[in-house]
């Protein structure tokens, strides 16, 4: 997920300039920089010429945006564009003297609050959580899926099961068909006939993929949504994007992940060959990259030697394959 800072005054650029020295010292990526005020002086800073349509656009990416300034010039920015809690971008705030920094959007699931942290930490400043599940420093259900790597398919039992680890009452978590048979607060499952307030389910499905070098970002989106649609699937429910390691840093691959929040999983030639199934293979493709097929071998290798469930499907330089993961793994 890219990073993107914005300042509107010289001061706020020296806290960026500041975040990002600091962040290169700790061998942390820096944040993308960017100003928003002719009074600035750009340096290495990309000038933006209107803030609302800028914002639209790293919301449209599903890009992190720190902005360093006023809370309100912040919210009035995001607002038009915000819709999802599970989705939206991670949005911090931190004042142009970089003394408090302020996770506004997405803490839990964006992972917005972990990151002002690390913000204040290298800013020397103070983080400012005000989710109510890290102010009482109590179980977030939200956090968990997240770092669980599982689905949530009724959203609505998070502010349930929230509001009872607030109040200090305990949490029961149980898998289907592990007793206890009495109401769960949350159930780990496929699917759940009993009573419940949370249904996380584990993510069922791999994405293995194959492209040509340089592929647009816009055009593997297309085509990786339009795939989806046409199984049923959901990329909620992609578990991780396959591919060998010699896409690891491919723009449109990375880009697309980051964008949709999936685990990037790759693996050398080698060990896709080891991959078991009955695999449409390529001559070209075994010239190219020592494995004469990338995208079905990924997909059942990211899934624990898994079930292919969808053969390669190509289509302008891309292939795609889909599997079920193993459930013994």
């Amino acid at each position: 997920m890219n990073k993107v800072a914005v300042c509107f005054t010289n001061s706020g650029k020296q806290v960026i300039e500041k975040l990002n020295e600091a962040a290169i010292e700790a061998g942390i990526e820096p944040w993308q920089a960017y100003c928003s005020a002719d009074s600035i002086k750009a340096d290495v800073f990309t000038r933006i010429p209107e803030l609302h349509a800028w914002t639209g656009k790293q919301f449209q990416e599903k890009n992190t945006i720190l902005f360093v300034g006023a809370t309100g010039i912040a919210v009035r920015a995001i607002a038009p564009h915000v819709e999802d809690k599970l989705t939206d971008s991670p949005v911090l705030v931190t004042d142009d003297q970089g003394r408090f920094v302020i996770p506004l959007l997405s803490g839990h699931a964006g992972g917005a609050n972990k990151l002002a942290v690390v913000v204040a930490k290298l800013l020397d400043a103070i983080p400012v959580i005000t989710t109510a599940t890290d102010a009482h420093g109590v179980f977030s259900a939200d956090v968990f899926a997240a770092e669980c790597g599982l689905s949530i398919k009724n959203r609505e039992g998070i502010k349930t099961v929230s509001a009872k680890a607030i109040e200090g009452k305990n949490i029961t978590i149980s898998i289907k068909d592990f007793p206890p048979k009495e109401k769960t607060d949350i159930v780990i499952a496929d699917a759940c006939d009993r009573e419940y307030d949370l249904l996380l389910s584990p993510k069922r499905y791999t994405l293995g993929i194959g492209t040509k070098k340089d592929i647009p970002f816009e055009q593997l989106e297309t085509f990786i949504l339009r795939f989806l649609e046409e199984h049923e699937i959901a990329t909620e429910d992609i578990y991780a994007l396959c591919t060998i390691d010699r896409k690891e840093k491919e723009e449109g691959i990375l880009r697309f992940c980051d964008k949709y929040r999936i685990p990037l999983l790759t693996f050398e030639a080698s060990l896709l060959k080891k991959a078991e199934g009955d695999f449409e293979d390529s001559d070209f493709v075994q010239k190219t990259v020592g494995v004469g097929n990338v995208c079905e071998r990924a997909a059942v290798l990211g899934a624990g030697m898994g079930k292919t469930v969808v053969k390669k499907t190509a289509e302008s330089g891309i292939t795609l394959a889909l599997a079920e993961r193993n459930k013994h793994v």
